[in-house]
């Protein structure tokens, strides 16, 4: 089974148990309103343009909400079984959901109080490194100073480079990935000036 495949089956038993009110990382959505993001970006080929095409976005909106009035153990069922056989992402399932389905998991896990990271394996970690080293520049482009990512064993990756001295964010892979998809709740380690510092945490780190 691959990890995506893991974190998918991972995330329901999340949300089954923290419920479809329970808030999340995803701005204002509730584990219902994430459900529902999920379902149409594998089911709904005709809304999901929306998910990254401003101007489709209107219509993306409203099939997620009218998806998010099913019933929750429906949503959760199809999330579990995965993209249909009909769907483009099934075949590459293991490699596009696997950033999709883990940050999402953390989404619903960290938008509860007193969260802690999990303890993944070495493989896993591994495995989200590679998705990091592909996504890094993308995800700082808009970074107003330098960037490297750099894992505690030696790892580094150029994310972005303005000249002058670069901001250092030292973590494993699973926290480094998170923030590089707009998330602040992780437990990283930044060397750098404090005013550079906090204008990565606040730049635009959308994918």
């Amino acid at each position: 089974m691959s990890m995506a495949q893991r974190e998918r089956r991972a995330l329901v038993v999340t949300m089954t148990a923290i419920g479809p009110d329970a808030s999340t990382l995803c701005g204002s959505w509730t584990v219902r309103d994430l459900a529902a993001h999920l379902v149409v970006r594998e089911r709904r080929p005709d809304a999901s343009p929306g998910i990254l095409l401003k101007p489709l976005a209107g219509y993306t909106d409203s099939v997620q909400n009218s998806t998010a009035r099913k019933p929750f153990p429906e949503l959760l069922e199809q999330i579990r079984t995965g993209p249909p056989w009909w769907s483009p992402l099934r075949p590459v399932d293991a490699v596009v959901n696997l950033p999709e389905m883990y940050i999402h998991h953390e989404d619903v896990r960290r938008g509860q109080p007193d969260w802690e990271p999990r303890e993944l394996s070495a493989e896993d970690e591994a495995r989200l490194w590679n998705v990091l080293r592909r996504m890094a520049k993308m995800a700082y482009r808009k970074s107003p100073v330098s960037l490297v990512l750099s894992t505690p064993d030696g790892k580094r990756v150029t994310a972005h480079n303005v000249g002058g001295d670069a901001v250092v964010l030292t973590g494993k892979p699973s926290e480094l990935l998170l923030h590089a998809f707009g998330r602040n709740e992780v437990r990283l380690d930044a060397a750098g000036s404090d005013e550079d510092v906090r204008a990565v945490f606040a730049a635009d780190r959308s994918v």
